[in-house]
């Protein structure tokens, strides 16, 4: 980013390109210009697993951001290629950073992944999708030269079951399930109605700034301490969890930056909304992220006029 001091919102309108080449390799690149200012890049980055990776195509600042995007639903469902994730994508392209959407492996598609299922293979779940977190992140930090960016200003965003994979990857590095995942710096979080396995595991080697979204009649994911799916204790998919709430009250004792953003009458769609709150999603990352100023804050969400 050229002016760091500010960041400019743009009207942005997709324009995909009339033709564009397909590659598959490992490694390999297709190119899609989607305006006359970002470019999009496919990248396969282990087995057939592969990210979006959007650039503006000129002008480049190799000091800038990483924000890497993982997607919701349900870890059975959706894509990187999301409206909102493509949105959101491109407009913060514009604005100057580095941007990739990844694709994980759906490892609950086909089968529940509610009160029916057993909290283990839930904890499996969780584990699997960082496992290639990890790996989308480590394969873009290889390339950090070549695709312009610093890898130290990672800053991880995920929605809804997006978001519990970027709030596991960093904060339950140290538990025993995750510990021999790679690790990567990772200088920032903004979490989307997510929640994590247990706030405990975030400590002084675990902490990062973070940017949490949540609604506080999320029915899904809680936004203080509940089961997962609200399950009840008899039932083999109990498993509790801690959301942004519980979080961001962690945070607070171990004197980390946070921005605790909630909708007193909001429900899990803060999964998608979150995307169109690009005010303070921009505030964060210039105020806290690069600046690195030191703010603890809880503001009430109101919904846009296109909500």
């Amino acid at each position: 980013m050229k002016d760091k001091g500010s960041i400019y919102r743009y009207s942005i309108t997709l324009v995909f390109a009339l033709s564009f080449l397909l590659s598959f390799g490992q490694g390999k690149a297709s190119n899609i210009v989607y305006n006359n200012k970002v470019e999009k890049e496919i990248f396969t980055y282990a087995d057939t697993l592969q990210l979006d990776y959007y650039s503006q195509k000129k002008d480049i600042d190799s000091d800038r951001p990483l924000l890497v995007i993982v997607h919701g639903g349900g870890f059975a469902g959706g894509k990187r290629d999301n409206p909102y994730e493509v949105e959101f994508a491109n407009q913060m392209a514009v604005n100057g950073y580095a941007v990739a959407s990844i694709s994980y492996r759906l490892t609950r598609k086909g089968k529940s992944f509610s009160c029916d299922c057993p909290s283990a293979e839930k904890m499996e779940t969780f584990v699997a999708t960082s496992e290639d977190i990890s790996k989308a992140v480590l394969f873009l930090h290889s390339r950090k030269e070549k695709l312009q960016f610093n890898e130290n200003k990672t800053v991880l965003i995920g929605s809804s079951a997006g978001a519990e994979g970027v709030l596991n990857t960093v904060f339950m590095q140290d538990h025993y399930l995750f510990k021999q995942i790679p690790k990567f710096p990772v200088a920032g979080i903004i979490s989307l109605a997510g929640a994590v396995v247990d706030k405990e595991y975030i400590t002084d080697s675990t902490k990062v700034p973070t940017l949490f979204f949540h609604g506080k009649k999320d029915n899904l994911v809680p936004y203080g301490t509940a089961p997962h799916h609200y399950c009840k204790p008899d039932e083999v998919g109990y498993l509790m969890l801690d959301g942004a709430e519980a979080m961001a009250e962690q945070l607070k004792k171990l004197n980390t930056s946070y921005i605790l953003a909630v909708d007193p009458e909001g429900n899990h769609d803060w999964a998608g909304l979150g995307y169109k709150q690009l005010p303070l999603i921009n505030e964060f990352l210039e105020k806290i992220i690069l600046k690195q100023n030191f703010i603890q804050q809880t503001v009430q969400l109101k919904r846009l006029s296109n909500d």
